[in-house]
């Protein structure tokens, strides 16, 4: 899984779950501002504790954050498979 797709993810979450800047948001959940801009911006890679803080912060499950990335897999594994069948 990309990291610019997490941080694009938790940026979107961020602001339509809490309305917070990444400053406030980051103070809220324990981070520093500039982890948090790393993170967003796909240039810092997460630990799964680190995406737990972060969903914790947003008020959401873990399953709720990787919700979309499981359809995004779903949907490249049918791609796969009508490709090995019209080979």
């Amino acid at each position: 899984m990309k990291k610019e797709l997490i941080g694009q993810r938790i940026r979107e979450l961020r602001i339509s779950k809490t309305s917070l800047s990444q400053e406030d948001f980051a103070t809220l959940v324990g981070f520093d501002r500039t982890y948090l801009s790393r993170v967003e911006s796909g240039k810092q890679n997460l630990t799964l504790e680190s995406i737990s803080t972060i969903c914790s912060g947003l008020h959401i499950s873990l399953s709720e954050f990787f919700s979309p990335f499981n359809e995004i897999e779903r949907d490249g594994n049918e791609n796969e498979e009508k490709k090995a069948k019209s080979i």
